[in-house]
C-alpha cells in the first residue's frame, strides 16, 4: 500500500540513506521535490520532481513534524519554484537546506551542524578527560608550588 494518502501537501519528508537522511517536499499526486545531489551514488544532481518510490528507494518514509512558516500551498510553490536548480553542495546547499528553506524560510541543515560539531565535541571530551586526569591523577600538580 502506498503512503501517499497519509501525506499532506507541503510535508517535509525524510528517508534514511547509509550515512545520512535524505529530505524532500511532498507536492501531491505521489510526487516529491528534492535535491538530487548524492541521491544516486556520488553524482550531484539538480532539484527535481520524482515519485515517492524514486525518493525512498524502498526505504522507510518519515514525515517531520515542525512549525512551518508558510502554508502548505506556499511550501509546495516554494519547492516547485526551485526545480532545475543545480547548485548542490553537501555542506552548504543540500537537500535539507532546500527543505528548511521551503518550510521555514531558513537555509539550514541540522545534519551538517551535527557533522561539523563532531570534531569539536570529540576534542572537548578529550580535553575534559585530560584535565580530569591532571587534577585527579597521581601526578597532579594541584596545590603544589614548583
Amino acid at each position: 500500500m502506498s503512503p501517499t494518502p497519509a501525506l499532506q501537501l507541503g510535508a517535509h519528508i525524510v528517508t534514511p540513506r547509509a550515512v545520512y537522511a535524505h529530505h524532500g517536499i511532498y507536492v501531491g499526486n505521489g510526487r516529491v521535490v528534492h535535491y538530487g545531489g548524492l541521491a544516486c551514488a556520488l553524482r550531484a544532481g539538480p532539484i527535481e520532481i520524482v515519485s515517492i518510490g524514486e525518493f525512498t528507494q524502498g526505504r522507510p518514509l518519515k514525515v517531520l513534524v515542525e512549525s512551518p512558516r508558510f502554508s502548505s500551498a506556499e511550501i509546495v510553490q516554494r519547492a516547485l519554484s526551485r526545480v532545475g536548480e543545480d547548485r548542490y553542495h553537501v555542506l552548504t546547499n543540500n537537500c535539507e537546506h532546500f527543505c528548511q528553506w521551503c518550510v521555514r524560510g531558513e537555509h539550514r541543515s541540522y545534519q551538517v551542524d551535527r557533522w561539523l560539531s563532531l570534531p569539536l565535541r570529540a576534542m572537548g571530551g578529550a580535553v575534559a578527560v585530560a584535565v580530569s586526569l591532571w587534577r585527579h591523577g597521581t601526578g597532579s600538580l594541584a596545590g603544589k608550588v614548583c
